[in-house]
């Protein structure tokens, strides 16, 4: 088998299966573990897969920090479905706490409430979409601004949420992983994002399907500790199952426009309040 032979099979392996040990790729290639590191190395150099601890995966899981105006590029349409989908669990007289990113800010534009509603707000841009709407009474944290997402980070943004109470939290992320958890790539978000969790009864993560198997610097908490995920239908089948798995109720919007909430998830209005001692 030549190496080009040897770089296509491992590909197409990955393809099929997502990750693979290098003995595993050592045994089916009828190759030493050494020529199989050769080869994941200069496949990683030309980007077509990624290596992590022994074994080779088909993307990079790790996010970097970009900014707002390049995020909303990214997936556009799939987070205005998600969007309009998060709008429809804002019940009459809520009370809601959005923090930070562009599918919240999705989100935010769908918001024109007929009823009052209270807004507790980490995101300037999303202050600014609500704050002319006689019926939502907004409440826009203070403290340090990031430049990148323009939000607001520290513990002056900290601070006012331990005098707050509210029904939902509508959160976005930057990496989703099974075993490392909800992630951002700044630190100073995680904080606040763990404070936002606590204030909140329920935890509502917005995430196009991008952020699947990406993992961001700072763990924001475990999947276990969210109460609902809204993502779209571009998911792998092998992340819902492993979610259902996890008690986290899945919500899936088609990308045609459509909603479909996975086969095994529990109804929301009826899922017990997780516990938030954890997460303070």
């Amino acid at each position: 088998m030549t190496k080009e032979e040897r770089h296509n099979l491992i590909l197409e392996t990955l393809i099929k299966h997502e990750s693979i040990t290098v003995a595993n790729l050592s045994l089916l290639l009828d190759v030493s573990a050494v020529t199989i590191r050769k080869d994941l190395n200069e496949l990683e150099q030309s980007r077509r897969l990624y290596r992590s601890h022994g074994r080779a995966i088909l993307i990079d899981p790790y996010t970097t920090n970009r900014s707002v105006i390049e995020k909303e590029n990214i997936a556009r349409h799939e987070k205005a479905l998600i969007g309009q989908y998060a709008n429809s669990l804002i019940t009459k007289d809520d009370s809601i706490i959005i923090a930070s990113g562009t599918t919240v800010l999705a989100l935010a534009r769908c918001i024109k409430p007929i009823h009052r509603l209270t807004v507790i707000s980490a995101s300037l841009k999303v202050s600014e979409l609500l704050g002319t709407n006689e019926a939502i009474e907004l409440i826009q944290l203070g403290g340090t601004l990031r430049e990148s997402s323009l939000s607001v980070v520290g513990k002056f943004a900290e601070a006012p949420l331990c005098d707050f109470s509210c029904s939902k939290l509508f959160i976005g992320v930057d990496g989703i992983d099974l075993d490392f958890g909800i992630t951002t790539t700044d630190i100073r978000e995680s904080d606040l994002n763990r404070a936002m969790m606590a204030t909140a009864q329920k935890t509502i993560v917005l995430a196009d399907s991008t952020k699947f198997r990406r993992r961001g610097f700072s763990k924001i908490a475990d999947i276990e500790d969210v109460d609902m995920i809204v993502t779209d239908s571009n998911i792998p089948d092998k992340m819902v199952h492993a979610i259902e798995d996890r008690g986290v109720e899945l919500h899936i919007v088609d990308v045609n426009g459509t909603h479909k909430p996975a086969p095994a998830s529990q109804p929301f209005e009826n899922m017990a309040v997780k516990d938030k001692s954890s997460l303070s």
